[in-house]
């Protein structure tokens, strides 16, 4: 695992869930930000403990967040794709980058 920093793209509705200890996490997908089109640039990023309700309460699909964490990678557990990778991301900051305004926020 290696700490890095990312601009993320938020492609999934954020979901969160609790584990038997009152500790929550908050999961989604998001895309990297760049130029060039490539279909494997999807992520898996989680947030837990507190952070994660702020992600909740803040952030929603097509948000640009800059985030930092730590990045691993696994055999892909992604339905509906040709990826064999899955790129995850256990985001210790996160910060917005570029939101939507509130007016067009639901």
């Amino acid at each position: 695992m290696n700490y890095t920093t990312f601009i993320v793209k938020i492609i999934s509705k954020p979901e969160q869930s609790f584990f038997n200890n009152d500790i929550t996490v908050t999961e989604f997908l998001g895309k990297f930000y760049q130029f060039r089109d490539n279909t494997n640039t999807v992520c898996k990023l989680s947030v837990w403990g507190n952070f994660a309700y702020e992600v909740i309460k803040y952030y929603n699909i097509n948000d640009y967040l800059l985030v930092e964490g730590y990045l691993s990678f696994r055999k892909s557990t992604f339905e509906d794709s040709d990826i064999t990778t899955e790129i995850e991301i256990s985001a210790f900051k996160i910060y917005p980058f570029a939101l939507q305004t509130s007016i067009t926020r639901k």
